[in-house]
Formats: C-alpha cells, sequence, structure tokens
C-alpha cells in the first residue's frame, strides 16, 4: 500500500501554512484533497488556483451546471470527496 506523509494545519509553515489557511476561510476545515497535496505547496497553489478558476471564473456554464459537472465528475471516478 502507498504511504504519503501527510502534514497537519498545525505543522505548517511558509507556503503550505498560507495555502491552508485560505482553505481554512474558503470551507471552515481542511479537506484531504488539500492535504494530499501538502507534501508539494506550489502545486497546491496551482491546483486551488486553477479550481478557483473553473469553478468561479468567467464561464457561460452556470455556478449550479459547474457543480454539477463536478459531482458527476466525482461520481464516475469513484472519487470519496
Amino acid at each position: 500500500m502507498a504511504f504519503i506523509k501527510l502534514f497537519k494545519f498545525e505543522d505548517s509553515t511558509g507556503l503550505l501554512k498560507k495555502e491552508y489557511e485560505k482553505g481554512m476561510r474558503r470551507a471552515g476545515r481542511i479537506w484531504n484533497v488539500l492535504t494530499i497535496q501538502s507534501q508539494t505547496p506550489e502545486i497546491l497553489r496551482d491546483s486551488m488556483r486553477l479550481y478557483n478558476s473553473t469553478m468561479w471564473g468567467n464561464s457561460k456554464l452556470s455556478r449550479f451546471d459547474r457543480e454539477l459537472l463536478a459531482v458527476v465528475t466525482s461520481i464516475t471516478n469513484e472519487c470519496e470527496y
């Protein structure tokens, strides 16, 4: 079984802490999708930029449609989150 070391909010520093703090403001908690990327804070930052652009950026799709597509994709991929 693969093992990925995860960094907790309390143990975070620098860029990781900054990204975790954004996550706390956004969702009130740190979701697993963030902690799984904690080894490489630059990837976490860029991943969240892509997510925010996709979900909140300029688009012809409504917010509801974007969320619906995200849910369908997660179900198709058998993703827990």
